[in-house]
């Protein structure tokens, strides 16, 4: 099996910079995840998000998530369970207003260090696009504008604690899903693995690496280059030992901002203009996904060319 790809930023204004753009590109095309190291978000800065989280989980969530376990049954669980996840989870906002100060049980520390770290990965979200457009031919800034809306894009973080599991072969840690989005920047436990994607038919790895961040692209990148970078289906296994920590970070469009077909990359296309991806609002998007997130991506598509209404 070929390797998972992992991509170094380090050289990539730098004599590289065409070698790296296409291992970019075909980690886009084959696998719509890679792993990237180099990136420029300092490693310290990595460190303490990571010493954070697990402190707040073992203080502030651990002790929940164990009360909620025994309250739903499923220590004594026989079957297995398909509508709920074995994770505990919280969200904090960033764009187009953050909302880091009224989450309750952060220290000021926390609060501080996660505001610096979506500070972080916002840039390196945007430099991602940029370097997206140079690939796919179109113009500097267009997917960030595409994005934009009226008030800019939306950008939010889901930290998730995974925690060891009795039966990891009756409940899925996150069942499988693609991401409604655009692009998603995961640092992951660099310890206790669990997350896998799906390619050619088969559940990969993707494997855990010390200070690297893992992209994926979500549903509204794949309207946008019309299919010719998709989302993927990925998961999370649960695992008897350890727990796993997952902080993602979702670059998304704002809610008013109406996605389509870069019209650059349908003018390239010979086949016939009726295949195109849908054009919609993507709050109306995302109103669909929350009912259907676990299903097949295909037909929120086709739905949206239903009521699509431009």
């Amino acid at each position: 099996m070929e390797n998972f790809p992992v991509i170094n930023l380090e050289n990539v204004n730098g004599e590289e910079r065409n070698a790296i753009l296409e291992k970019i590109n075909d980690a886009c095309e084959n696998w719509g995840f890679f792993e990237l190291v180099n990136h420029g978000i300092p490693l310290e800065l990595l460190d303490t998000v990571e010493r954070l989280t697990k402190e707040h989980y073992r203080k502030c969530m651990e002790q929940r998530f164990k009360e909620e376990v025994t309250m739903k049954g499923l220590e004594g669980v026989q079957d297995e369970v398909k509508d709920m996840d074995w994770e505990s989870t919280f969200f904090m906002r960033h764009l187009p207003q953050s909302n880091i100060s009224e989450i309750p049980d952060l220290t000021q520390e926390y609060r501080k260090v996660m505001k610096e770290f979506a500070q972080t990965l916002e840039k390196l979200a945007e430099e991602l696009l940029d370097l997206l457009c140079e690939i796919l031919g179109l113009e500097k800034g267009y997917l960030k504008k595409a994005f934009y809306g009226s008030k800019g894009p939306t950008f939010g973080t889901k930290v998730a604690n995974y925690p060891p599991c009795p039966k990891p072969e009756l409940v899925k840690g996150l069942r499988a899903h693609t991401d409604a989005g655009g692009i998603i920047l995961l640092l992951q436990d660099d310890k206790v693995s669990g997350l896998q994607l799906l390619k050619d038919g088969q559940w990969l790895d993707v494997p855990p690496m010390r200070h690297s961040i893992v992209v994926n692209l979500g549903d509204q990148l794949e309207v946008i280059t019309n299919g010719r970078y998709k989302s993927v289906e990925h998961r999370v296994i649960a695992q008897t030992d350890g727990t796993r920590m997952s902080i993602a970070s979702f670059y998304n469009p704002g809610s008013d901002a109406v996605i389509y077909p870069a019209p650059a990359l349908l003018e390239r296309e010979e086949e016939d203009k009726s295949q195109a991806y849908p054009k919609f609002v993507f709050e109306d998007y995302m109103r669909l996904y929350a009912v259907l997130k676990f299903k097949a991506k295909e037909p929120r598509f086709e739905a949206m060319k239903a009521v699509n209404s431009y």
